[in-house]
């Protein structure tokens, strides 16, 4: 049999135009990871992988990719853990003979994390957006942490106005300078009492946590605490105990974006393994078609 010699063009050829680049990779690749969300609890999930590494030598006519996606498949049978992030950029810059010095990780994957309801005995699970960024360069190792929070907000306004038309309808009920309690009472928990309801909405806060080279955080724990800031966690299997009490919550928690922005940002101040950090709160309103947000971040950039 004719043994032939592949052409090896990233290799053997030169570039037309001799110049450095930044980031030079792959984007989106599916691979399967090992992820401990809570103590040692470990949980497999599908992840999309990004990888980069950097072009530092002009006339190199590309990167050898092929060799990226062995590395990164070593995530397919080891825990995905701090550690081992380092040794898989380290090797991905080792396997491109010396093009460049810098690597960078991406990993995009659903947290799949069970919740029990605010009362009752009901548990369900709740799939929360994580991505897992990390990069080796000159200036050594740095991570991030992104991930995406869901919660219920309702509005202080119109929760006013909508108490000023209780009162009004009371005051118009019951005329007499004296009220009969079992009579407001009934007329409180009948249809008639549903005089109006303030405005809730959907709501999500987006969170970008820069690490440096600190230890990661457990996943689960760092969710569930952001969610008591907040205070207005969305449920899962619930029974009507556990859908009063959240209404009970909401009620004790009439939040503009501004509000919760305000908790979010005293927290993550005093989170001592954040260095940096990044975040918006988005009010998707049932009010308006537009959202109410606010954006904040630690270190603002000239």
């Amino acid at each position: 049999m004719l043994t032939r010699t592949l052409p090896d063009v990233t290799s053997d050829v030169k570039a037309d135009t001799p110049s450095t680049l930044q980031w030079v990779g792959m984007e989106k690749i599916a691979v399967p990871i090992t992820v401990c969300l809570q103590g040692e609890s470990e949980q497999r999930v599908s992840a999309k992988a990004s990888v980069y590494v950097s072009l530092e030598k002009p006339d190199a006519k590309g990167i050898h990719m092929s060799r990226l996606h062995q590395v990164i498949n070593q995530l397919a049978t080891q825990s995905c853990t701090q550690s081992l992030i380092k040794h898989l950029l380290q090797e991905m810059v080792l396997s491109q003979d010396g093009i460049g010095s810098a690597a960078r990780i991406e990993l995009s994957f659903d947290a799949l994390i069970e919740k029990k309801a605010l009362l009752s005995d009901e548990s369900g699970y709740q799939s929360y957006p994580v991505t897992i960024k990390a990069q080796k360069t000159e200036a050594g190792f740095s991570c991030e942490l992104d991930f995406v929070i869901p919660y219920s907000s309702t509005c202080p306004c119109s929760a006013s106005l909508a108490r000023q038309l209780y009162a009004d309808a009371v005051n118009e009920k019951f005329s007499n300078a004296s009220i009969d309690k079992e009579e407001l009472l009934h007329w409180i928990q009948s249809q008639a009492g549903s005089v109006a309801t303030p405005h809730s909405q959907r709501s999500y806060t987006y969170i970008r946590l820069s690490l440096a080279d600190n230890n990661w955080p457990e996943i689960a724990p760092l969710l569930f605490q952001f969610e008591d800031i907040i205070g207005t966690p969305v449920q899962t299997a619930v029974k009507r105990v556990d859908e009063q009490e959240f209404a009970k919550l909401n009620a004790e928690n009439l939040m503009f974006c501004e509000d919760v922005a305000r908790r979010i940002k005293l927290a993550l101040e005093q989170m001592l393994f954040v260095h940096d950090y990044w975040f918006k709160v988005e009010h998707q309103e049932s009010l308006h078609a537009h959202n109410a947000v606010v954006i904040d971040q630690k270190h603002v950039s000239n």
